[in-house]
């Protein structure tokens, strides 16, 4: 029973410097996992409080939807956004 008592510490003291070994690499373990996790997790949006901007059609729409304009302009300024910018010859 001489290893018990090795450099005056008791069987309690060995316990308790195991379950202190234990917990030390338990507590390394679960920060590296904390950080891989954190490290690989998908961002969704960079902002998630600043809105996307709405498209030229949707911006027509609101204004149609409004009555700021009416069906004939609706009609012709959608089919000029479908056709694609104006070049200048």
């Amino acid at each position: 029973m001489m290893f018990w008592y090795a450099h005056g510490m008791s069987g309690w003291g060995w316990f308790g410097m195991s379950v202190g070994m234990v917990l030390f690499w338990a507590l390394i373990i679960t920060a590296l996992v904390l950080v891989f996790r954190a490290v690989n997790r998908p961002h969704e949006h960079a902002h998630p409080h600043i809105p996307a901007a709405p498209t030229p059609q949707q911006i027509l729409a609101e204004r149609f939807a409004r009555g700021e304009i009416n069906e004939e302009v609706y009609r012709r300024r959608l089919s000029a956004l479908h056709a694609g910018p104006l070049t200048k010859s």
